[in-house]
Parts: C-alpha cells; structure tokens; sequence
C-alpha cells in the first residue's frame, strides 16, 4: 500500500473518531434512555409501567382535550409566583447575612432549622392560614425553595478576597457602591448556582403544594391518574413536569452565562 493511501487511510478513521467525539451528548444520553424505556415496558409488560410510546400517546390525547394546557397554565403561575418571592427573599436575606455579621447572627439559626426542616410539613399551617386557594401552593414553593437561595448567597458574599472591598473603600466608595460594584459581580457565579438549585427544588414545591393542599394544576391531573392506577397518565404528566423543570433551569442558565460572562470559561467549568 503506498504512503498516500495510508495518509487517507488515517484520516478516514480520524475523521470517524471526531465524529463519533462530537456527537452531543444530552440528545444521545436521552436517545439512549427513550430506546431503554420502550424496551423494559413491551419486555416487562407491567401495568404500573407502560412503555413510552403508550405514554406520550396518552400525552397526546391529554393535551388535545386541552386538559395539559389548562393545568399547565395554573401550575406555570403559581411557581413564577413563588419563584419570584423565594428570588428576592433569598437574595436580600442572604447578601445581607453574609455582609453583616450580626444578621447572620440573629437570622442563621433560623434559615438553617428551615433549610432542613421537611417544608411539605408546614403545609398543614399554609392550609389553615390561607386556605386552599393559590396562597397555600405559593408559600409552599417560597419554602422549599428560598432557603437554599438564602445560604449560598450568604456563603458567595462571604468567600469574596477581603482585599476587594478594602480597596474600593480606599478609593473612596461607599457601602452601597461596594456592595453593587464590587461584592455582588465577584459573588455572582456562586449566587447564580444557588438559584438553579432553587429553581429546581421550586418545581419540586409546586408539584407537592398542588397535591396536598389545593388539588389544582398539573398536582390534580397526577392526583385524579394516581386514584384510577392509570400508570400511563401519570408518568405522561411526569414528562410535562420534568420538562418544565429542564426549561426553569436552562433559562436560569442563560441568565447566569449573561451576568457572569466575565468570568474565563475555565473558571465557569465550561466545556
């Protein structure tokens, strides 16, 4: 075999390695599970476990009777409501907590008992407080997901170089420009993971608030499916709520890459 056919032989099989490599790896894992899910439920023929063609057919009969839709709008609101209180609290109790010693002082021992308290507990209180209405669902969300928030800001204002606010101040800012210009930007990729992680668990807080305390949204389809054993129904809606909850994430995602674009990739973890 002469050289250049060996050149052309190396680079056709280089070229079958880099794309093999480049394939994304989200839509091959997802690919990968889809084909697993189909498999084990024809194999296994289980009730209690459909496979996924059953399931998104009985996803595609669900939203054409409009029934995911409307479910889904109630659900939307009452976790963009509870976000957004769980949002600013986490924010403002947190920065304030890791920038003042005595608020942490005075705060931590309670953000921390609430942080790992078990937050479906406090349904029953939500309930007699403000009945079943939106009220209850939105408190829920606000506790499971605030507190999470509050703590990693508390901990991202505190692991800031005291040097950094030492030398604003020796330039002449004040507390107010230390804390937007300087404090907040070098805290703000340890801020933002918070915000993910409560993002997700609000998700979480609203699925529970709507299946404990008011039976409404996507929490009532689950409920009424789970009390009829119709397994495809459920995990139909479990799709619904897991996309919701990629959606939630990425979109805080791209929040996070617009406001840390400062920071070098390799600092990010960025692939």
């Amino acid at each position: 075999m002469s050289a250049l056919a060996q050149r052309r032989g190396h680079s056709a099989r280089a070229r079958g390695r880099l794309s093999w490599r480049s394939l994304p790896a989200a839509p091959v894992s997802l690919g990968a599970a889809a084909a697993a899910w189909e498999l084990v439920g024809q194999v296994a023929n289980a009730s209690f476990f459909p496979p996924l063609t059953t399931v998104l057919g009985r996803l595609v009969d669900m939203a054409s009777s409009g029934l995911i839709f409307s479910s889904l709008r109630d659900s939307l609101i009452n976790l963009l409501l509870g976000f957004a209180i769980s949002l600013f609290g986490g924010l403002a109790i947190g920065v304030a907590m890791g920038r003042y010693r005595k608020v942490e002082a005075a705060l931590g021992v309670y953000v921390y008992a609430l942080l790992t308290a078990p937050s479906l507990v406090f349904a029953p209180i939500f309930f007699s407080l403000l009945g079943e209405g939106r009220g209850s669902i939105v408190a829920v969300v606000v506790m499971y997901s605030m507190f999470v928030m509050i703590i990693n800001t508390a901990s991202a204002i505190q692991g800031v170089p005291a040097h950094l606010p030492e030398m604003a101040r020796s330039y002449g800012a004040g507390e107010g420009q230390v804390l937007l210009r300087v404090l907040l930007p070098a805290a703000a990729p340890m801020i933002m993971a918070g915000v993910r992680l409560g993002v997700g668990r609000a998700v979480t807080g609203m699925i529970n608030g709507e299946m404990f305390i008011a039976v409404v949204g996507l929490g009532r389809v689950v409920t009424q499916a789970g009390g009829r054993f119709d397994s495809a129904s459920v995990l139909a809606v479990l799709l619904v709520i897991i996309a919701v909850a990629l959606g939630a994430v990425a979109l805080v995602q791209a929040v996070d890459r617009r406001i840390t674009r400062w920071v070098p990739k390799t600092a990010r973890g960025d692939r």
